[in-house]
């Protein structure tokens, strides 16, 4: 059993326990692989969400800094229980973040050892806080002269793609994250039904099929209300097309989540029709990215849930 994103309230205001916490969970549970994926800072005091609101701009980026810290004392001292991957979680929400993003590569090195590739706002405002919050986002794209709703949508998504897009082209994440996070709030909603975002989906995928990520399934989904995991089973159509390759991550928020709905996300798993499932390991240093994680596939006994703590990797 495996997963590549997560995050403990030790250094992320919106989840809970420590991150100490949260790998021995990992390891009371079987995984055999976890990824710590910790939120890179934020370079603007309006992107700071309401439980940071007493919080500096300095004081996040000491906090990773220190959670890159602790991962590492944490990836040595459970080396012989547990392969802990220590990585990040982006964000884009002004090209400050990617600026920020390049500093932060820069000052910890090979410490980082992969990157989550996520987008999590457009026109600078969450599209995954709430619903008045996701509206107001949407609204940001309705032209005053129409005021329709649907072409209002259309564009956030355009948005938000081209946004995914550009992070992919710059940093080349090893996980693309939540790939469809901005239809959150409208999970019956068929990308289909816009063609031009279909088509910036599509440019996505193969993309990053060309260059090698991983399209994480990503089991937060369920506990939002979906049906489905991120990315919904159109997506995973559209990435299986192209002949993309799939991980695991539970997206946990403390110890509470640490592979919660993984009997879900095996059910969604037989159901889309993926035969194979992959990891990251280490392997030889990237000519594209610089990091030395790389996709090695899982062999994976699909009979149970439990089964999957067994779940053996090769290259």
């Amino acid at each position: 059993m495996f997963s590549h994103h997560s995050h403990s309230g030790q250094f992320c205001k919106h989840a809970s326990g420590t991150l100490q916490d949260v790998v021995r969970e990992a390891i009371r549970k079987g995984f055999i692989v976890y990824g710590l994926t910790e939120h890179v800072p934020r370079y603007r005091m309006d992107d700071l969400y309401p439980e940071e609101k007493d919080i500096s701009l300095e004081h996040l980026s000491e906090t990773f800094d220190a959670f890159i810290q602790e991962a590492h004392r944490l990836k040595e001292l459970h080396a012989d229980r547990i392969m802990l991957l220590v990585g990040l979680e982006t964000e884009f929400i002004t090209d400050a973040d990617m600026v920020g993003l390049e500093r932060v590569l820069g000052r910890h090195g090979n410490r980082i050892e992969y990157l989550v590739g996520s987008v999590h706002h457009a026109n600078s405002i969450p599209i995954d806080f709430d619903l008045p919050t996701f509206e107001h986002a949407v609204d940001s794209f309705t032209n005053p002269q129409t005021s329709d709703h649907s072409q209002a949508v259309e564009r956030l998504f355009v948005f938000y793609f081209d946004k995914q897009y550009d992070l992919m082209r710059r940093f080349h994440p090893e996980v693309i994250g939540h790939f469809d996070l901005c239809r959150l709030y409208r999970p019956a909603l068929r990308f289909q039904d816009y063609p031009l975002v279909w088509g910036k989906i599509e440019r996505n995928v193969r993309y990053a099929i060309e260059y090698g990520a991983l399209f994480e399934l990503n089991a937060a989904a369920f506990r939002k209300g979906w049906d489905d995991a991120y990315p919904g089973s159109d997506v995973i159509q559209c990435i299986i097309k192209f002949g993309g390759r799939f991980t695991l991550s539970d997206d946990s928020h403390g110890p509470h989540a640490v592979g919660l709905n993984y009997h879900r996300l095996r059910d969604y798993v037989q159901r889309v029709g993926l035969k194979e499932l992959w990891c990251l390991g280490h392997g030889e240093r990237s000519e594209v990215s610089g990091r030395c994680l790389v996709p090695i596939v899982a062999t994976v006994d699909w009979s149970n849930t439990a089964s999957w703590a067994a779940t053996s990797f090769t290259a």
